[in-house]
């Protein structure tokens, strides 16, 4: 199936209550084992680079494998930029052939956020890209992205509306006790303040930093208007402890397909277990 828009994919995903999962792939295998669970729990899914990623992996190759294993599959997928902080590199990414984006202003003051939002809105959505922004500060370190327990604050509820009406959005990633990387505790959701936001903003809500968060809580999240979840962490760790497993088991094993295609199958398997979780399992 051809790449789609976020637009088409949350707006599904509004009307059914489910979320979809938006999950950040930085090279091959990542990228088949997230397909893979797709295709198999016919599931709808995102597939996020970011600017970690684009740097590692170089921007039209992440494009091209994208594009090339979305052929393979009868489900709708979403190449989105995640955490674009720049709007030279959101074009780039446009120009790749991203059917989705996401603008990071959120470091800026109220009114320099809504500016650079709506530059990139004005032309992104005329090309039919679709454009995600955030306000309030996730914590935590995602990439080249790092928010410090100080800096972070949560989504003011009314300034949300304001945001939304001012930049035209198509989603909107707000900040209520996630954040990116590993947790050292539970994280505590703020779900008033959500429930709060979702009654004064009807455009779809998403959720950073949910690698680590409860089961229930997400399904709180989620049943408060919560419909794109990103899923990071949890890949990278599922990832790699497969990896090593498998070469303490077989310290002598020099083919990278018998290390890298175990840790493909784990990964597909915890990405399998997410869509059931958000719903989106036979939702495509």
């Amino acid at each position: 199936m051809s790449l789609v828009t976020l637009r088409e994919v949350l707006a599904q995903a509004q009307e059914g209550n489910y979320a979809v999962g938006a999950f950040n792939a930085n090279n091959l295998e990542i990228v088949q084992a997230i397909m893979a669970a797709a295709e198999s729990q016919n599931s709808p899914v995102i597939i996020q680079a970011s600017q970690g990623a684009i740097k590692y992996a170089g921007l039209e190759h992440i494009s091209a494998m994208v594009r090339a294993a979305a052929a393979t599959v009868s489900v709708p997928v979403v190449l989105h930029l995640d955490h674009g902080t720049d709007f030279d590199q959101v074009m780039r990414c446009i120009h790749a052939g991203f059917t989705s984006v996401m603008i990071d202003a959120s470091q800026y003051p109220l009114a320099e956020n809504i500016a650079r939002v709506k530059k990139v809105v004005e032309v992104a959505q005329a090309v039919g890209v679709s454009v995600e922004a955030e306000l309030g500060r996730i914590g935590g370190t995602e990439d080249q992205v790092s928010v410090s327990e100080a800096e972070a604050f949560f989504t003011d509820p009314k300034e949300a509306v304001h945001f939304v009406e001012e930049t035209g959005v198509d989603a909107l990633a707000v900040s209520i006790g996630t954040a990116h990387g590993p947790y050292k505790g539970e994280p505590k959701l703020d779900l008033e303040r959500l429930s709060k936001i979702k009654e004064l903003c009807t455009l779809p809500i998403v959720l950073h930093g949910a690698s680590g968060v409860p089961e229930d809580a997400i399904r709180a999240a989620i049943e408060r208007g919560v419909c794109k979840i990103n899923i990071d962490t949890e890949l990278r760790q599922t990832f790699t402890a497969r990896m090593r497993q498998v070469i303490a088991e077989k310290p002598a094993e020099i083919d990278p397909r018998k290390i890298l295609g175990p840790a493909r199958e784990a990964l597909q398997q915890a990405v399998e277990a997410k869509m059931t979780l958000f719903g989106s399992k036979g939702q495509a």
